[in-house]
């Protein structure tokens, strides 16, 4: 388990992430979205070891990530960027990369290699882009980590290499009960594969939720009024975003549990109502228009 309490990282005048506390269980697949410059990537760092925190603490299994070799040979941080000795090949980097961390299997990099398509002897700079990627997956694999922490890392890919890449993270998952970290823009990514997701914004945790859980507790709700349109809707318990009325039919928003939602619509003597579910890109922009990140103001 990782255990995270209140985390502090600013650079300047700027804080990239502002006293953030979280748990990820062991064996999960936990999302981390946000807003760009959310501090999702300078968490992940400071998850891997790599930077500092301000203040606060990591801990990995109940132990320190920061200065600490052993936690940071059980971690595996897949960044953005790629990282690889110059002019250097998988196998090259694979011998590596086995002195760093204990249980780096060079035979599973070769297969994977073999899988992927990518030949273990090639310059890895001659790969194009998403071939480096694909390398880098194909190492961070190899190297058996507790825990993947991975940004943007199915940005590039092809559609049938994205899927292998998820086979194969699943595949730890169930097998080695191998943790997963998966930062992303792609929500639609993150909602086949994760169990979790946090959502952050200038630095702060927003909400953390099972998806199922979050899915279930937001809709948008279309209701048919006969009789008096409700001037206000307002309840303790559910959350409401900014309603749309057209004539005797209102659209709005509703963050809560289903059961008190119904009865509370039937509360204002609704004709009709029905609920439609959300994606989770819906949610998100729900979410984040609520705390005035939205396009409109971005434009304005």
């Amino acid at each position: 388990m990782i255990e995270i309490k209140n985390l502090t990282k600013t650079y300047g005048s700027i804080k990239s992430v502002d006293s953030l506390s979280a748990s990820i269980k062991e064996g999960s697949i936990f999302g981390l979205v946000g807003s760009n410059g959310s501090g999702k990537s300078t968490l992940l760092r400071m998850m891997a070891g790599i930077l500092a925190p301000d203040e606060g603490i990591i801990n990995a299994d109940g132990a320190p990530v920061w200065e600490n070799p052993e936690a940071k040979g059980r971690i595996f941080y897949l960044s953005d960027d790629h990282y690889f000795i110059q002019h250097s090949t998988i196998r090259e980097n694979a011998a590596f990369l086995s002195s760093v961390y204990p249980r780096f299997d060079r035979k599973k990099a070769e297969e994977l290699a073999g899988k992927f398509g990518l030949s273990p002897t090639r310059k890895i700079n001659t790969f194009s882009k998403g071939m480096q990627k694909q390398a880098s997956v194909i190492l961070a694999l190899a190297a058996h980590p507790d825990y993947l922490l991975c940004d943007e890392t199915f940005d590039g890919l092809d559609p049938v290499v994205r899927q292998l890449v998820k086979g194969l993270i699943a595949a730890e998952v169930a097998e080695r009960g191998m943790t997963v970290i998966l930062a992303s823009h792609n929500l639609r990514e993150l909602e086949d594969i994760c169990d979790r997701l946090a959502l952050l914004h200038k630095g702060e945790l927003l909400f953390e939720s099972e998806i199922d859980t979050l899915k279930d507790n937001v809709r948008t709700v279309q209701a048919m009024f006969r009789t008096e349109m409700p001037q206000k809707l307002e309840c303790e318990g559910l959350r409401f975003g900014e309603p749309a009325i057209r004539g005797s039919m209102l659209n709005c928003v509703v963050s809560g549990e289903e059961g008190l939602c119904r009865e509370y619509f039937e509360s204002l003597g609704a004709e009709f109502y029905e609920f439609i579910p959300l994606t989770l890109e819906e949610i998100f922009i729900t979410e984040m228009e609520e705390r005035g990140y939205d396009a409109n103001h971005l434009i304005g």
